[in-house]
């Protein structure tokens, strides 16, 4: 089938020329990566059905994003690919005048429940998805005196669990972002997941952007220091820095063993403690230079029309005594990069992750296709534990910043360990860019006249 011809609004909001560029992707797609056993899929094998529980969904938020490869065709390193599976039933927790869920539900005809019990149920007695998406980001929410968004996502995760007590079935749950904005909660989020044996999907898109610069580090590379930089605000982007930190040296030699300790500094404070040798400052240049590649500015110079914007920063120190640091520098919302040192080399290893061209919105095609991946296996694309322990660092660098007066926080909580798992399979390479480019018009699927969201 052309994508001319694909049942979705995707061939309804691009050129022709677009279209063509799409078309010889979908080529590619019909060779790549289909997860059902080809026997299996023979024999008639359901696909998984999903429901859909989220907040807010309207264009540009998450539900927006995640939503999106679920119900057509989607690229993915080059390939036009189809959904692994069927998305069956919502629940929305807030509507507002720009909510697009309910046009989305007329055209794929998905009824949309009015509690998340009934879209488990699908209007039944019991649970009749086999897996389960959990988009709280976006929404109308108080935020707690530590700048945290109260994001239900605890509130949506002990619903899901109770249909799947009641039901004595336990299906794949995807929750996005961290965990939680409380620790105990996330801790007992995570500890729920594994008393049942249901696997679970959690964090941040960023880790599977392309690495403009190759920077690989198989599993025991001795890594002695790192840094990851973003430039979005604090605490809602701290999340997306600190993970693309931990997905990469979480693969250093002896495994991970948990942060025992963590402090936020911003301005001044921060400054003097890289002065001081407390964090990396040439790593960080290195970092920087990734992305901008110039080597005569200063660390914290106005870059560009970015203007001028305190830096902050969250210092790690781990229980095996290895330290890294994520900093936030400048005012850019698509700026992630890492930067490490490794024993016995003279130079900084550093990359960028890219998004892609049309900026962060580009991320969600791995995302979701990790998801897919889950859902299909039962099997979590990469650990859970990464972000269990990025929510707890992110919880106490905002005690740090907002309650202790900067002060360096001890954490013997996050002191556990886990083993890293090779993620490259769901990595965007870059070929996607080769279809999609800065110059070809963002699609605008499910739209018709919609406010891009404020930050």
């Amino acid at each position: 089938m052309s994508v001319a011809n694909l049942p979705h609004p995707l061939s309804e909001s691009l050129s022709r020329r677009d279209l063509l560029k799409l078309g010889a992707a979908a080529l590619a797609g019909t060779a790549g990566l289909n997860w059902l056993n080809p026997g299996q899929a023979a024999a008639g094998t359901k696909r998984p059905q999903v429901a859909a529980i989220y907040t807010q969904c309207f264009y540009l938020s998450h539900a927006y994003h995640i939503l999106h490869p679920f119900l057509g065709p989607y690229l993915f390193n080059g390939k036009l690919l189809e959904p692994q599976c069927d998305v069956i039933s919502f629940y929305g927790d807030q509507f507002t005048d720009r909510d697009l869920s309910r046009g989305i539900a007329k055209q794929f005809d998905i009824p949309i429940y009015k509690t998340i019990p009934e879209a488990l149920c699908n209007g039944g007695d019991e649970l009749a998805v086999d897996a389960v998406l959990s988009i709280g980001e976006h929404g109308d929410y108080p935020d707690t005196k530590y700048g945290q968004t109260k994001y239900p996502r605890k509130r949506f995760f002990d619903a899901i669990v109770k249909v799947m007590e009641q039901s004595d079935r336990f299906v794949p749950v995807f929750s996005d972002k961290h965990f939680s904005y409380r620790w105990d909660w996330a801790r007992e989020m995570y500890d729920t997941s594994r008393k049942y044996g249901f696997p679970m999907m959690v964090g941040s898109s960023v880790p599977l952007a392309e690495r403009t610069i190759p920077l690989e580090l198989p599993y025991g590379t001795e890594i002695e220091d790192a840094v990851s930089i973003h430039g979005g605000p604090i605490e809602k982007y701290d999340i997306h820095g600190l993970e693309v930190l931990q997905s990469m040296v979480e693969f250093r030699k002896g495994g991970e063993t948990g942060i025992s300790s963590v402090q936020f500094l911003k301005g001044d404070d921060l400054i003097k403690a890289g002065k001081e040798g407390r964090w990396s400052m040439k790593l960080a240049e290195a970092a920087m230079q990734a992305e901008l590649g110039d080597t005569k500015r200063g660390l914290f110079d106005p870059i560009g029309s970015e203007g001028t914007r305190e830096p902050h920063g969250i210092l790690l120190e781990y229980k095996d005594g290895f330290r890294a640091t994520m900093l936030r520098i400048g005012s850019n919302g698509v700026r992630w990069n890492f930067a490490c040192s490794i024993k016995g080399e003279p130079a900084p290893k550093a990359t960028t992750f890219f998004p892609g061209p049309w900026g962060n919105r580009n991320l969600f095609r791995a995302f979701s296709h990790a998801i897919q991946y889950l859902f299909v296996n039962k099997e979590e694309p990469y650990p859970c534990e990464r972000t269990l322990l990025m929510t707890g660092a992110l919880d106490a660098a905002m005690h740090s910043c907002f309650e202790k007066g900067y002060a360096k926080i001890k954490t013997p909580e996050l002191e556990f360990s886990y083993k890293p798992k090779d993620f490259n399979q769901f990595r965007e390479m870059g070929k996607s860019w080769e279809v999609i480019t800065a110059e070809m018009e963002p699609y605008k699927d499910f739209v018709v006249s919609d406010p891009a969201p404020k930050e």
